[in-house]
């Protein structure tokens, strides 16, 4: 049976992203390669780091990216941080959020439902939830011994890894892996199902 794709919000032909990060960026500054070199139709209008110490910071400013620090720092309480982070996207009049290695749970407001994606270095439901993130998602596909491996970027509900999938892309396991190695190759998977992903959405919002 075909898998049915979830009806998706028309957004304008030129979307504006916002893109929460925790760690190095690499998938904000993908994203941020493929806007400039023309296949992705997007403009990334702010980034938004949970640690003053993500080395995304630098590389979004480093590429005049507009960026913010809302993290347990400034909210401890997770449902003021999620109010915080949704009240820049606003300013920033973003039509998506991306999240790109970002590691804290959100609470999505209605005005925001279907609008935030996520990728995740496996093939969904597999080795999602609660802690498995970046190494320890890999460390776990190895560890059962699977064939195949790859990412999944699906759109956000208020829990872990649970909402619909749009886009799944694939890739082999080889003898000889481990952690690092397995993560790059699935890596030039999401470099290409995240762009894959944003332009679902039907244009012309």
């Amino acid at each position: 049976m075909p898998r049915r794709v979830p009806d998706l919000p028309r957004i304008p032909s030129t979307p504006r992203l916002a893109v929460l990060l925790s760690g190095g960026g690499t998938t904000m500054v993908n994203l941020h390669d493929r806007i400039g070199d023309g296949r992705l139709d997007a403009e990334i209008s702010c980034v938004i780091a949970s640690r003053a110490d993500a080395g995304g910071l630098a590389r979004a400013t480093a590429r005049g990216l507009p960026t913010r620090v809302i993290g347990r720092a400034q909210h401890p309480d997770a449902g003021a941080r999620s109010a915080a982070i949704f009240e820049v996207v606003r300013e920033s009049r973003c039509d998506l959020v991306c999240l790109c290695g970002y590691l804290s749970l959100l609470t999505i407001p209605d005005d925001f439902s279907g609008r935030v994606l996520n990728i995740h270095p496996s093939l969904l439901p597999s080795f999602g939830g609660r802690g498995m993130f970046g190494r320890h998602v890999h460390q776990a596909v190895l560890g059962h011994g699977c064939a195949v491996s790859g990412c999944t970027v699906h759109l956000c509900d208020n829990t872990y890894d649970t909402g619909p999938i749009l886009v799944q892309r694939a890739c082999a396991v080889e003898d000889g892996d481990d952690a690092e190695a397995l993560a790059a190759r699935v890596f030039v998977e999401e470099c290409e199902a995240y762009p894959a992903a944003i332009r679902m959405f039907p244009r012309g919002g």
